[in-house]
């Protein structure tokens, strides 16, 4: 079963449709496939004025018909109803869930165990203090977080934290990236991946949180216009405490060693661990010289380190000037077969 390649058709599939078999097919993969060329056809955003009724109420029918096959599973909130649609993937600490509220698709990320609820909540809570102080120019480094809220499990009875994000369609992980080239990226098209990485947790630190999990999972890149947007902000250290409240087990020896010691973590920890995500893309194709330049970024002492994001994203643009020549864009694709975030989340 394929799905319809316009509007007139999509629409015409879902005013037939009795069931959502007839829709989406029997093989989960490729219902959710069906599923998302679908809403793209018909969301209400995409179609001109003289279409907007008709996909309004194929919009409607197509969530629906979603939702009847997963059981109608719904989560409210008090800003809001969310159909809840697949489990996208998973992380250390929650589910990745395919969602709409009304006719926007969103990204639904649900603890699992009530014991790691504090965490959520610590998410919502730095997102919201960095989000209050961003520069407009450097929104888009940020997640677009639109809730979060407590929400109890009607099975369970278990009250589970829950926020809910825009959509990142088209990004990709830099570890789906690494998995792709195995053996190493070139450098000048690591160097726009690095300089802009540098920006996101310098917005974050300007606003005086350490994100705390710099790493590949959550390091997210959009090839086509060079986008870069830092999510996993389950782990940041705010005021006072600072301290980062856990650790990704996968990645224990990524870590530098004030974060394991459980000590005050610093802007120097985050360079650290973006130090550490560049240098694993370039692998063995690392230059010397950017080599030498992330010697000083990696050091065991948290105050022999670099401690401002933005003076080091000067000094690596000189790095790179003088080891490339003048800035110029470079074009980066990736093969089809990279799994785009949050299925590559593990």
């Amino acid at each position: 079963m394929t799905a319809p390649t316009d509007f007139a058709s999509a629409a015409r599939l879902l005013r037939g449709a009795r069931t959502h078999n007839e829709v989406f097919g029997a093989d989960p993969r490729a219902a959710t496939a069906i599923y998302r060329a679908l809403a793209k056809l018909v969301h209400p955003d995409r179609v001109g004025a003289d279409e907007a009724a008709a996909a309004h109420a194929a919009f409607a029918t197509l969530s629906a018909l979603w939702s009847a096959r997963h059981g109608d599973r719904t989560v409210t909130a008090p800003s809001g109803t969310y159909r809840v649609g697949e489990r996208l993937a998973v992380d250390d600490v929650a589910d990745y869930l395919d969602a709409t509220t009304g006719t926007t698709p969103v990204l639904l990320k649900v603890v699992r165990r009530p014991a790691d609820n504090d965490l959520l909540h610590g998410e919502a809570a730095a997102l919201r203090r960095v989000a209050a102080q961003v520069r407009p120019e450097h929104r888009a480094y940020l997640p677009r977080m639109r809730d979060a809220f407590t929400h109890r499990d009607r099975d369970s009875g278990a009250d589970r934290a829950v926020a809910v994000f825009d959509r990142l369609d088209g990004f990709v992980s830099l570890a789906a990236v690494r998995e792709a080239y195995p053996s190493g990226l070139d450098a000048r098209d690591v160097a726009w991946m690095w300089r802009r990485l540098l920006v996101a947790i310098g917005v974050a630190h300007r606003a005086g949180v350490v994100h705390g999990a710099v790493l590949p999972e959550h390091v997210l890149i959009e090839p086509r216009e060079h986008g870069l947007v830092l999510v996993g902000w389950t782990y940041a250290a705010t005021p006072p405490a600072g301290r980062i409240p856990a650790m990704v087990g996968r990645y224990r020896d990524w870590y530098p060693p004030e974060v394991p010691a459980r000590e005050r973590a610093t802007a120097a920890t985050d360079i650290y661990l973006a130090t550490r995500c560049v240098l694993a893309l370039m692998g063995d194709r690392a230059p010397h010289a950017l080599r030498q330049f992330a010697r000083g970024c990696l050091l065991r002492p948290p105050a022999a380190r670099p401690q401002d994001a933005w003076r080091l994203l000067t000094e690596l643009d000189d790095r790179l000037e003088q080891t490339f020549g003048p800035r110029r864009f470079r074009p980066f694709a990736l093969p089809a077969t990279v799994p785009a975030w949050p299925r590559h989340t593990t």
